[in-house]
């Protein structure tokens, strides 16, 4: 994946000089800065259009879908060239994308699926999250009582999710091995809301509960603190993901099992480039590592790029502090368990 990445940006690059005359402006319509990591790929997207001599300005739509739709037309107003939208609800983005499309302004769908034709889908594998999530759960509890904390029903990237979850875990909730308990959706993924749901998943099972997939390191900080309340913090495994500075350090605490991280930094600068290059003219299926995608909910056919994933657990921190994602300590801060290598 490091080497579709290096092409994407070559060619960009490449391409840049020939465009230099070329006033570009990219438009980033963000669903809401409440969460960590977005302001990580906020980073990562300017840093790439500064090297690219283009123009970046954005809109917070603050967790409101129909606030997105006026975010896009005012950023299509204000003069961009291309769009990347991170959706705040995946059907509600529809008219704006429409409106970007009858203007010809391309449209590079961030992170969250816009099953649409003319936009452009980069993200990393969501069913592969789904799996390892579930994985190294099911690795430290492979029998008992399981709650799966979902992610936002307006977002497809939370059923893409489960669906790798259920294809780790299906057979032994087939055989009884483990059992489901409780489920939710988790409403704007929201860690409140995650939190809330959990308290009622313990409440109703008299907290026996003996594992907790949960979708992001949002979600799991809010499945975190209702374990906390009732002394099972630590007894209970939790997955995430998106590599969260808290859940790293809740991860070498021993309160959390996985976060796994998607490097946000490549994800931002890929979304740069590719609107970069969509800017000026290049095809959707022209771009490096683009390939045909169609297993979106109503099955449309995109041109799409899938970076890789990688699960971080506590004998293997280090691969996040060594890439620069999180000081060391960050990671370790309050860790007393001299079992924790990267803290010793």
């Amino acid at each position: 994946m490091k080497r579709i990445l290096t092409t994407i940006v070559a060619t960009t690059l490449t391409a840049a000089p020939m465009l230099a005359t070329a006033d570009i402006t990219i438009g980033v319509s963000w669903s809401n800065f409440q969460e960590e990591r977005w302001q990580t790929d906020e980073a990562a997207i300017r840093e790439a259009l500064d090297h690219l001599g283009a123009r970046y300005i954005s809109s917070d739509a603050q967790s409101s879908a129909s606030k997105q739709l006026t975010d896009v037309e005012s950023l299509i107003a204000n003069g961009a060239d291309a769009l990347i939208i991170l959706a705040q609800d995946a059907d509600a983005i529809g008219p704006a994308v429409e409106a970007a499309a009858d203007e010809g302004i391309p449209v590079v769908g961030y992170d969250r699926l816009i099953e649409h034709p003319d936009a452009f889908y980069l993200t990393f594998d969501n069913r592969e999250v789904g799996r390892l999530q579930a994985q190294a759960v099911f690795e430290q509890q492979p029998t008992g009582n399981y709650v799966f904390i979902k992610g936002s029903p307006a977002d497809p990237n939370a059923d893409f999710l489960h669906e790798g979850q259920l294809e780790v875990l299906q057979a032994a909730l087939d055989s009884g091995d483990i059992v489901n308990v409780g489920e939710a959706y988790t409403d704007g993924w929201l860690p409140a809301n995650a939190q809330r749901n959990m308290e009622q998943f313990l409440t109703a099972n008299n907290n026996e509960v003996d594992a907790v997939v949960a979708s992001n390191d949002g979600t799991a900080g809010g499945v975190v603190a209702a374990l906390s309340a009732q002394g099972l913090d630590g007894d209970v495994p939790v997955s995430g993901q998106d590599g969260d500075h808290a859940a790293l350090n809740r991860i070498a605490q021993g309160t959390q099992t996985v976060s796994v991280w998607k490097d946000a930094r490549d994800l931002g600068h890929a979304a740069a480039n590719i609107a970069f290059l969509l800017a000026n003219g290049t095809p959707l299926h022209r771009v490096p590592g683009a390939t045909v995608w169609a297993d979106g909910p109503r099955g449309v056919e995109m041109q799409s790029l899938f970076l890789e994933p990688v699960p971080i657990m506590r004998d293997n921190l280090d691969v996040v502090i060594d890439a620069g994602w999180v000081e060391r300590d960050v990671v370790c801060q309050g860790v007393t368990d001299a079992s924790v290598a990267v803290c010793n």
